[in-house]
């Protein structure tokens, strides 16, 4: 994640110790906000899809859920082991995502189990459920925020869902966790269908004063290799327009974080643009996105998923790649590279020994191979790299949008800590 919030106003955020190596301020920050050593030494944000079932049939679904049961799923007891060891594991934070998670007849029995073993805990949802009763039992629970879902706003969103309605549903979970006192983020999925729409999802994140919104990258992976992703400029057009906003809550005292997702070289196009602008923080993003590592420190170190039949990937969207299964070994035991059919693509994805940056670069084809800014981007997002080149763990990720010139024009580029 970039936090262009953090890295633009300089302004302290939650996550601070988790992404750039020191302890936040922020008042929000959970778990005492104590930073690891490094990143390839931190432990991984778990994202756990509970359930395949959803009431939503969206185009861009990496798990091409349907309203529909799925055999397999973990049962009860398989839930509560796995949750007993990522918090004896401890992870910095569990998403509860799906399909749909509040559709799990168990959901509210999992978050209070989470909740009381100490995890920070996040949902990932479409919103439509979240009803006065159900947001307070969120807001009791003590989760960290809930992450609603949209795609646009009115007619383009319930396109995208499928399903006529879906918008002012998703509308209602905002304002129901806003009238608990829940703490919100939004997530979109930036596609052709929906980037023009983005001033107009900006000028709504105020109206409904969301603290937290997350601009995700599309990775074609599911229904969502279907959809067609954003052109060079079109992404930068879009990066600008979220700059641009970040400015304008700081100058008003707006304390919102916003990010984007999958698509580390936004942390690059950040410094090309603060270095073309004398930007007074300038130094203070090049070295924290530099602690941060971008794509080197993700997938398969600082993001992992557990799928609804308990397979363990690099991340959510990385699917091809089965790490083990946690019903047969503890989450803990697989990502320490302890079991035996994983070690081996564990310790090619992490890059394990690859202490310098420049040798691991050198594994690289493609503009990632040459590009000056890799010690902050680390070569993309790798998940969308390995999709593009079929299967090839080092090809380049085709959604960089820098030009050849900005490539090359890192004027000091900073080892990665």
């Amino acid at each position: 994640m970039i936090n262009l919030t953090k890295l633009w106003t300089g302004v302290a955020q939650p996550a601070d110790a988790l992404r750039y190596g020191h302890s936040s301020g922020h008042p929000a920050s959970h778990g005492g906000g104590r930073a690891p050593s490094a990143a390839r030494g931190r432990k991984p944000i778990t994202v756990w899809n509970i359930t395949r079932t959803c009431n939503l049939r969206c185009v861009h679904c990496y798990s091409d859920s349907n309203a529909a049961r799925y055999p397999g799923e973990l049962d009860w007891e398989q839930m509560q082991d796995v949750i007993e060891d990522l918090a004896a594991y401890q992870i910095p934070s569990l998403l509860l995502s799906g399909g749909e998670p509040m559709i799990h007849p168990r959901f509210f029995d999992l978050v209070d189990l989470a909740s009381k073993a100490g995890l920070k805990l996040t949902i990932s949802t479409n919103g439509t459920l979240i009803t006065p009763e159900k947001a307070g039992m969120l807001k009791a629970a003590d989760v960290a925020y809930v992450g609603i879902s949209l795609d646009g706003i009115g007619r383009v969103h319930d396109e995208f869902r499928r399903k006529e309605g879906a918008f002012d549903a998703a509308v209602r979970g905002f304002r129901n966790c806003h009238a608990a006192g829940q703490k919100t983020g939004l997530r979109l999925t930036l596609t052709r269908h929906n980037v023009q729409n983005i001033e107009r999802i900006l000028d709504f994140i105020e109206e409904q004063e969301i603290q937290r919104v997350c601009f995700y990258h599309l990775v074609p992976a599911g229904r969502g290799s279907e959809l067609q992703t954003l052109g060079a400029a079109e992404s930068r057009k879009a990066i600008d327009t979220l700059i641009a906003r970040v400015e304008a809550w700081h100058r008003q005292g707006v304390d919102r974080e916003l990010l984007t997702v999958t698509q580390p070289a936004d942390g690059a196009y950040l410094l090309v643009r603060m270095e073309n602008e004398n930007h007074p923080n300038l130094d203070e993003a090049r070295r924290l996105l530099a602690w941060n590592g971008g794509g080197a420190n993700s997938s398969g170190r600082g993001i992992a998923n557990i799928d609804t039949q308990g397979n363990v990937h690099p991340d959510q969207f990385w699917q091809d790649v089965t790490l083990g299964n946690v019903k047969q070994s503890p989450f803990s035991e697989i990502w320490e590279g302890r079991h035996p059919a994983s070690a081996g693509m564990l310790e090619a994805i992490r890059s394990i020994g690859l202490l310098d940056p420049q040798a691991r670069q050198a594994r690289l084809s493609g503009p990632c191979a040459s590009c000056s800014w890799f010690p902050v981007c680390g070569g993309g997002f790798r998940t969308r790299a390995y999709f593009a080149n079929q299967g090839d763990l080092w090809g380049s990720d085709p959604g960089c949008y820098l030009n050849a010139r900005e490539r090359e024009a890192a004027r000091i580029p900073v080892p990665a800590a």
